[in-house]
C-alpha cells in the first residue's frame, strides 16, 4: 500500500487548505484512514480519522475548523482546514490502518504511512 499526500502550502492566518491523500496497492474493502501532524520539535499528532462508512473523529484542538472526507471509489481522503492558525503550521501526513473499523487516533494503529506535505501559516 502507498500513499501519496498532496495540498500543503503557505497561507495566511484565517485562510484556508485542503489536503488529498491517494491510496493505493493492495487495499481492502474496508480500512480507516488518518491524519497527523508533527510541528518542529512536538510530537506527532492526531488530527483525525475516518472510516470507510464516514464516521469521523477529531483532535479537540481542530474540531469545528477541520472536516475530513473521503471518496471511496478513489481510494482518496481529504483534510479540509478552515480558519488556520499559525499553531497548526507542522508537516501533515495521512496514514491508513488496513484492518480498520473504527476511527482511530492512536497512531500506533496504523500500518502505513504518506511521505508528509508541509503547512505553514503565517500570522
Amino acid at each position: 500500500v502507498q500513499l501519496q499526500a498532496s495540498g500543503g502550502g503557505l497561507v495566511q492566518a484565517g485562510d484556508s487548505l485542503r489536503l488529498s491523500c491517494a491510496a493505493s496497492g493492495r487495499t481492502s474493502s474496508s480500512y480507516v484512514m488518518g491524519w497527523f501532524r508533527q510541528a518542529p520539535g512536538k510530537e506527532r499528532e492526531s488530527v483525525g480519522a475516518i472510516t470507510t462508512f464516514g464516521n469521523t473523529k477529531y483532535a479537540d484542538s481542530v474540531k469545528g475548523r477541520f472536516t475530513i472526507s473521503r471518496e471511496n471509489a478513489k481510494n482518496t481522503v481529504y483534510l479540509q482546514m478552515n480558519s488556520l492558525k499559525p499553531e497548526d503550521t507542522a508537516v501533515y501526513s495521512c496514514a491508513l490502518d488496513l484492518s480498520g473499523r473504527v476511527a482511530s487516533t492512536n497512531q500506533y494503529a496504523y500500518e502505513y504511512w504518506g511521505q508528509g506535505t508541509q503547512v505553514t501559516v503565517s500570522s
